[in-house]
């Protein structure tokens, strides 16, 4: 078994926040995260891909194919949006890191046979990333 990995990266803005909790109890957990305005991040993304090296190709998967999906499914849709008002996933749901991890792999993982082994690696800061892998 070998790993591959393709990086990549979208800009949004989004805030921690729940509705349910007061104002206090908001800022105590999520600290300037909870921010009414909303803030932005940089997030660098990369999607590592485990599997057998095809004998025929060399490849464990096409790089070019891997780079086109993470395009349409994860840079148009999240670059340059407001994940709390824009992304339905997040109408409900706190758009952690954790929580936009997950939904990158959702998003990823129906173009790949059993055979793989998907890790989304989500920096939200040089210094804060998350890893999921299902």
């Amino acid at each position: 078994m070998i790993t591959i990995s393709r990086k990549a990266h979208f800009n949004a803005a989004h805030k921690l926040y729940r509705p349910d909790w007061t104002d206090e109890k908001n800022k105590e957990i999520f600290g300037k995260c909870s921010n009414q305005n909303f803030h932005g991040h940089n997030y660098e993304l990369i999607v590592s891909l485990t599997g057998k090296v095809d004998p025929e190709t060399g490849y464990v998967f096409d790089m070019g194919k891997l780079k086109n999906i993470i395009k349409s499914e994860i840079e148009d849709y999240l670059d340059h949006k407001n994940l709390n008002l824009d992304i339905e996933e997040f109408s409900n749901l706190n758009p952690s890191a954790e929580n936009i991890a997950i939904l990158i792999y959702n998003r990823l993982i129906k173009y790949f046979v059993k055979n793989y082994k998907l890790k989304i690696t989500l920096f939200e800061t040089p210094r804060n990333f998350v890893e999921y892998s299902g």
